[in-house]
């Protein structure tokens, strides 16, 4: 059995089955479904960290050396971002539904693309570029930033949709949704900047001789990096919030996700190993 995929498609199974039972939740008003899907989502997020706690004592080395272990990483994050943010039961029952649901398919399609005959799940040996610590501190702190981004997209995306609807409690949720949207950038962003820039700087050095070197992944995550300033540049100091700054957290979303994946195959570079 190759290292860790008995857990990833325990955990693919555990992340559908949270994700119609949130859906369905939502639909029918059932309490005990979304208890249901909770209990189906953290037990698929406890599976896909044994695997990759197999997988990287397996490999010696910490598992996002290439497509396929980075994807089921990426997908990790989300679900700690998720759990992180909304875990504790803070914020209104119906945003928590909201986000898990989007936090459940974007994990499920991560895990399906993982699992897909197109990639690999073989342990490779790394090569030389990837032999280092600063791999770990890199991107680890990367992914991490951009988990509780991806909360901060789903409630952005939400909020624009709960605009266009008249609600009773329309005034409370938005302003909830919009809490969550500052609350999950001002977590990831710290994170995002210490292992893209900083540890990032780090390990170019150590792996091609130089800081930094205009790389299309390195320049995109720049513009990504500079794309949530502005978010918290505004926020702060300008005092927006609301249909402006989902937008900001939305279109920044996208740009970590491009970076992550589209520039690999679109622009490739130095970064791309896999």
């Amino acid at each position: 059995m190759n290292h860790g995929v008995l857990f990833f498609d325990s955990a693919a199974i555990a992340y559908i089955v949270s994700f119609f039972g949130l859906l369905a939740a939502r639909i029918f008003n059932r309490s005990w479904l979304r208890t249901a899907a909770t209990g189906s989502f953290i037990t698929a997020f406890l599976a896909q960290s044994a695997g990759l706690l197999w997988r990287g004592i397996s490999l010696n080395a910490f598992p996002v050396t290439n497509t396929y272990e980075s994807l089921i990483f990426y997908g990790w994050v989300f679900a700690l971002g998720f759990l992180v943010t909304l875990g504790g039961g803070l914020l209104h029952g119906r945003v928590r539904n909201g986000v898990g649901i989007g936090v459940g398919l974007l994990v499920g399609i991560a895990m399906a693309l993982a699992g897909s005959p197109l990639l690999n799940p073989d342990l490779v040996p790394l090569v030389p570029a990837l032999r280092s610590h600063w791999l770990v501190l890199h991107v680890s702190l990367v992914f991490i930033g951009e988990g509780f981004f991806t909360v901060a997209f789903i409630a952005g995306v939400l909020y624009l949709l709960e605009r266009r609807r008249e609600r009773d409690d329309r005034a409370d949720l938005l302003g909830r949704l919009d809490a969550l949207i500052y609350r999950s950038i001002a977590i990831g962003f710290p994170f995002f900047t210490l292992g893209g820039l900083f540890f990032g700087a780090i390990w170019a050095k150590h792996a091609w001789g130089r800081y930094w070197g205009w790389d299309p992944k390195e320049t995109f995550m720049l513009v990504t990096w500079l794309v949530y300033v502005l978010f918290l540049h505004v926020r702060v100091q300008r005092g927006w919030s609301g249909r402006r700054t989902a937008w900001i957290a939305v279109v920044g979303f996208l740009l970590a996700l491009f970076t992550f994946a589209g520039v690999n195959y679109l622009l490739r570079g130095l970064h791309s190993y896999a």
